[in-house]
């Protein structure tokens, strides 16, 4: 049943949709969003259940966003990407679960036939953070005010990202790395570390985030002397590897250190001298 309350608000299935909000008639919403003022939902839109639109936000199309997210006013999610190659094809945005989008950021959909633009579930994406087509956020990832992921760069889970920090595109962040304010990434950010500066150097692990993650006491100690053979033997990345698989137990997280460094194609963050992990 479809009913208007007296301020012109159209409520369905606990649906409440502003009577100044713009939505498609081919858009599909979940039960209990809350579409606010002056909201543009474009064609093919999906919005899942619990999901709040702020006033003066714009979803365009092809966009799916999971359930119980939030989008601020003003921000901007899932339009054309800026990127010269783009004709115009069908692509995607796709947002997990649980993620926050605060005031005006940016996120565009993906460059090349439906290819996508993907960002999983509670995320917190502050003010003013542009995601560019085809990149990759994974779950728990937090990005500060103003900073920026160009083009097909991925991040995996846990990362923060400080604010007003440039990642180049197709750079990888590895997971529960955190890179500090300001900083200019040009190289992979190896996993469980801490970068910053410009461009961006190794400062040390990421202590607090691996302690965060639940990750066990056993496998930060194993995290920690593979960090010091890559960081602190004086072998290039391949000798590093090779000691890493020789020296260093197995674990989950030392194997997901371990093909990160193999995958590493711009090349990995480098420590900065000035500065010793304690």
């Amino acid at each position: 049943m479809i009913k208007f309350e007296s301020n012109g608000e159209l409520i369905t299935n606990g649906t409440n949709i502003h009577s100044s909000a713009v939505v498609s008639e081919s858009a599909r919403l979940g039960e209990n969003v809350t579409i606010g003022p002056y909201c543009v939902i474009g064609d093919e839109v999906e919005i899942g259940d619990g999901s709040i639109i702020g006033p003066h936000a714009v979803i365009e199309k092809w966009t799916s966003l999971g359930k119980e997210c939030r989008v601020y006013q003003f921000a901007s999610v899932g339009a054309a990407p800026q990127d010269l190659k783009f004709k115009g094809e069908r692509s995607f945005t796709i947002i997990g679960d649980r993620t926050t989008i605060r005031e005006g950021a940016t996120i565009h959909r993906a460059t090349g036939e439906d290819n996508e633009t993907r960002i999983g579930n509670d995320c917190l994406l502050m003010a003013y953070i542009h995601v560019a087509h085809n990149c990759t956020l994974g779950n728990h990832v937090i990005m500060s005010n103003l900073a920026s992921c160009a083009g097909h760069a991925m991040v995996e889970d846990r990362v923060v990202i400080g604010g007003m920090a440039g990642v180049h595109q197709f750079v990888k962040i590895g997971r529960n790395a955190m890179v500090g304010g300001m900083s200019k990434l040009v190289q992979d950010v190896v996993p469980y570390t801490i970068v910053d500066g410009h461009p961006a150097k190794v400062v040390g692990l990421n202590n607090v985030g691996i302690s965060r993650a639940g990750i066990p006491l056993e496998s930060r100690r194993l995290i920690k002397k593979a960090y010091k053979i890559l960081y602190r033997s004086g072998l290039s990345l391949p000798e590093a590897i090779a000691v890493i698989e020789q020296e260093v137990d197995s674990c989950e997280e030392v194997e997901h250190f371990l093909r990160f460094l193999r995958n590493a194609e711009r090349g990995i963050c480098r420590e900065r001298r000035d500065f010793e992990d304690k």
